[in-house]
């Protein structure tokens, strides 16, 4: 690192403090974005969505090596702020890349496929540069901003090599870098399989949501009719509850979920 860039002392916290704040503002919009589509019974391409800011120490020593000086630092360095999306299946990667092209509230300035275009290494991810607008106590600002966004195999592998990576100061032995690119391989191999098998997951974890949906709503029912209107065959209801339950039958929930709105809303409960 050249550390005779960084004579000028930074104030780290007035700098860093916007990109603390558009982390949590892009947070908070892709996870309300999955939440939408949940609600409203329409898949969503993202599985989880984590961020991070950069830390002072990764900043200077990014910097130093790409020469950047201190008054550069946020026009060059378009990662202090990085949010990970990932996905169960590689091709939903896609589809979260148009709904952040599609969006009116940040810039696109750069895409980088590297599932296409696969490192040497056998990283692959799908990375995005972008612009995204404040509104801070001290004025509008625009900040820079990577989004990656990759499956749950290529994130296992990425966190495994960047921990190797930073263990070995970025020289990892050729001998453990060659079992690295089987494990990509592998994690590649993994995804394509399920995608193979997706139809079949999907609609497991949809009838799951279904059911968890059903039995919230029969127990807040249960709960309001015990207390509200305080029912003699309540001990029966619940009888009937724990013998459907235990079948496992999801057209008997729907119809036990169909009689119980009916009594609460005989009772107004």
């Amino acid at each position: 690192m050249r550390r005779g860039v960084f004579v000028e002392i930074v104030n780290w916290k007035e700098l860093l403090y916007p990109y603390e704040q558009a982390v949590d503002e892009l947070l908070l919009k892709f996870r309300c974005l999955d939440k939408e589509c949940r609600h409203l019974g329409i898949y969503s391409p993202i599985d989880s969505v984590t961020g991070r800011l950069k830390k002072p120490a990764s900043i200077l020593e990014k910097a130093g090596k790409k020469q950047i000086p201190p008054e550069k630092i946020e026009e060059k360095i378009e990662d202090i702020v990085g949010i990970r999306i990932l996905c169960q299946f590689v091709e939903d990667i896609e589809k979260v890349v148009t709904m952040v092209q599609s969006r009116k509230d940040m810039t696109v300035l750069e895409e980088r496929d590297y599932i296409t275009n696969t490192k040497p290494s056998g990283y692959r991810s799908y990375h995005m540069i972008i612009r995204y607008p404040l509104s801070t106590a001290l004025g509008p600002k625009e900040v820079l901003a990577e989004i990656q966004i990759r499956t749950n195999a290529m994130n296992f592998w990425a966190t495994a090599e960047h921990s190797l990576r930073y263990k070995y100061s970025g020289n990892i032995p050729e001998n453990l870098q060659h079992r690295l690119r089987i494990c990509a391989e592998a994690a590649f191999h993994l995804d394509r399989e399920m995608s193979t098998i997706r139809e079949e997951i999907t609609n497991a974890q949809r009838l799951n949501e279904i059911k968890g949906n059903l039995v919230t709503n029969i127990l807040d029912n249960i709960q309001s009719l015990h207390f509200g209107a305080d029912l003699d065959e309540m001990d029966e209801i619940n009888k009937e509850f724990v013998d459907i339950w235990n079948n496992e039958d999801i057209d008997e929930l729907k119809a036990f979920n169909e009689k119980l709105n009916v009594l609460a809303e005989v009772y107004r409960v």
